[in-house]
């Protein structure tokens, strides 16, 4: 098993109106992530780049054969603060 680092997991935000809308209703964040993490190898990634906790982490192939993984914080975090740090708000 190759041992990525947490910038090779974490590719980029996935910023469209769904995403962006889920941001500040479900504090939700949305990420292009590469094919070979896992969703524990995300969730520990996230963790470390951007020092807040997550709750869960949902991930889909999509037809265009990308790993999208959906990221929720745990409460006491807001994803529109790592939003607006990542210039999506």
């Amino acid at each position: 098993m190759v041992k990525l680092s947490p910038h090779e997991i974490l590719k980029h935000p996935l910023i469209t109106e769904k995403t962006v809308g889920v941001i500040e209703k479900e504090n939700k964040l949305t990420f292009i992530v590469d094919k070979r993490a896992s969703r524990h190898d995300v969730e520990r990634a996230f963790e470390e780049i951007y020092k807040v906790k997550v709750e869960k982490v949902n991930v889909v192939i999509t037809s265009k054969g990308e790993k999208k993984a959906v990221i929720k914080l745990k409460p006491e975090y807001r994803a529109s603060d790592i939003a607006i740090r990542l210039g999506i708000l």
